[in-house]
């Protein structure tokens, strides 16, 4: 089939790269704008629209994916579907009715619907998740399914694995439903009105450490938000990222006290304490808690906040 395919993360790219490798005519990639990141303000393109520019497809970056332009624009190329994968912008009418848009969402609907399934399913301690192909219809991740994959999490897996790993097999089910299309067998299930919950963009609160929960639940949320976002937090009034923790073994210390034995760092939480393994303190890099500990003269007092 011709396509055109939206996305802009790098769970999108890897889809992006599966379907060109399998053979999909992508008439054209649309991605969003160009936006400064970093210190120097610097424009870069979403990894879709640098995937899409090192594979040679033509690309489009429209404020809005719905504008009659880009519409006119997938007629003239004979579009005959549209997939989607992490695009972040709503499909309006016009585009839902005159094409069939094939999304790839990561978790297994109707479960975490919205826009970081995975790190919702993470911090919640899920031990599966999933991708799921549907057809897009006007509401959120509401459509129609048209097949499910799923995988187990281990408990020291990050959102940047599972992501890698579900990316790979929405690929493969993506490619299989396009097949299905093109030869008139594609078929539709409802989802269930049971079972249904929402995963949020991830928002201030998410972010910041609570060392007022348990071990489990603040290792949940490192690993929920590595190695995209990290989790906050200050020591000795100076802002730091934490990237991957542990559960340690209960210590007789107050909750939110941090302590290092052995050439270990420890935080103390509401029913045990967590080991830090890897952190990052601001204007470094990231590194592993035994090796700031070697380079670190300050003190170890943790404080509120953390962005």
């Amino acid at each position: 089939m011709r396509i055109a395919f939206a996305g802009s993360p790098p769970a999108a790219a890897t889809i992006l790269r599966a379907l060109v490798e399998g053979g999909q005519d992508v008439a054209v990639v649309i991605s969003q704008p160009d936006r400064p990141r970093g210190r120097g303000g610097r424009t870069v393109p979403t990894p879709v629209g640098a995937e899409a520019e090192r594979l040679a497809l033509p690309l489009r970056r429209p404020a809005s994916i719905n504008d009659a332009d880009v519409l006119d624009e997938l007629g003239g190329l004979g579009v005959e579907a549209v997939c989607v994968v992490g695009f972040g912008q709503i499909f309006r009418e016009r585009l839902l009715a005159e094409w069939p848009c094939l999304n790839v969402h990561f978790s297994v609907l109707p479960a975490y619907r919205g826009a970081a399934p995975v790190e919702r399913a993470l911090m919640d301690g899920c031990r599966e998740t999933g991708v799921t192909i549907m057809r897009m219809d006007a509401g959120l991740d509401t459509g129609p399914t048209i097949s499910v994959g799923r995988i187990a999490v281990a408990d020291d897996e990050d959102a940047g694995s599972v992501l890698e790993r579900l990316a790979t097999m929405g690929g493969e089910l993506l490619l299989a439903a396009l097949a299905d299309l093109a030869g008139g067998r594609l078929v539709t299930t409802p989802q269930p009105a049971d079972g249904v919950s929402f995963a949020p963009k991830i928002g201030e609160d998410d972010v910041t450490l609570d060392p007022g929960a348990t071990a489990r639940r603040v290792v949940d949320r490192i690993r929920a938000l590595s190695p995209h976002i990290g989790v906050g937090c200050v020591i000795d009034g100076q802002r730091f990222k934490l990237w991957k923790a542990r559960p340690a073994e209960r210590a007789d210390r107050h909750e939110g006290s941090l302590w290092v034995a052995d050439g270990a760092l420890f935080l103390a939480c509401a029913d045990g304490a967590v080991e830090i393994l890897e952190l990052q303190p601001p204007n470094r890099n990231r590194m592993r808690a035994a090796d700031f500990l070697r380079g670190w003269r300050g003190g170890l007092t943790l404080g509120p906040g953390g962005r």
